[in-house]
């Protein structure tokens, strides 16, 4: 593993990863050290990392294929007015105010990769404020009726380490391009 990053690709965000037509715009979202920004620029995807840590953005200066952009989200305004991605990516992180930029910013035929923590993580560790712990069935909540349900989970995960999550892929309906991104059978 890079030195640069210190935990390897979300193995959701691995799975439905290959959905994406080769040269997608990929966003990740909250992306600190680039875990996944790495991922998508090594299979050729132009990639906007997102965060607001100057110097994990800075892990990722030299990384081809990868745009930074520091800015906090929470904070203040969301960075990418009107921007739109062919996939937008976002994996242990919860700010609720956010869902609407996120949505708007999925474009026609594009996927969000989203996992995070739930309820029931606070039994395992951090984080353990409900806040920022999506209560049970909250994320496809959100995600109705602007997105389609690719796969969803919910549940406790072992690996890498115990940890209760809810994770989505969803896609933008687009006759053109929903016909052209395959269903993966659940179990692959």
């Amino acid at each position: 593993m890079d030195a640069a990053h210190d935990l390897p690709a979300s193995p959701w965000v691995r799975r439905w990863a290959p959905l994406l037509r080769p040269g997608s715009r990929v966003l990740d979202v909250a992306c600190g050290r680039g875990r996944h920004a790495r991922l998508f620029a090594a299979a050729g995807h132009a990639v906007t990392a997102l965060d607001r840590d100057a110097a994990a953005l800075a892990t990722l200066a030299t990384v081809p294929g990868i745009t930074t952009c520091r800015a906090d989200i929470e904070g203040g305004p969301w960075p990418c007015p009107g921007a739109v991605f062919d996939a937008v990516v976002v994996t242990n992180y919860l700010y609720r105010p956010l869902f609407p930029a996120l949505l708007s910013a999925v474009a026609p035929g594009g996927l969000l990769i989203y996992e995070t923590f739930a309820v029931g993580n606070e039994r395992y560790g951090r984080p353990s404020n409900p806040d920022f712990l999506l209560r049970p069935g909250e994320l496809i909540e959100r995600l109705h009726p602007s997105l389609e349900i690719v796969a969803y989970e919910a549940g406790l995960v072992a690996e890498p380490k115990s940890a209760v999550l809810q994770r989505v892929c969803a896609r933008r309906a687009s006759a053109e391009v929903s016909a052209q991104i395959p269903l993966l059978p659940v179990n692959s």
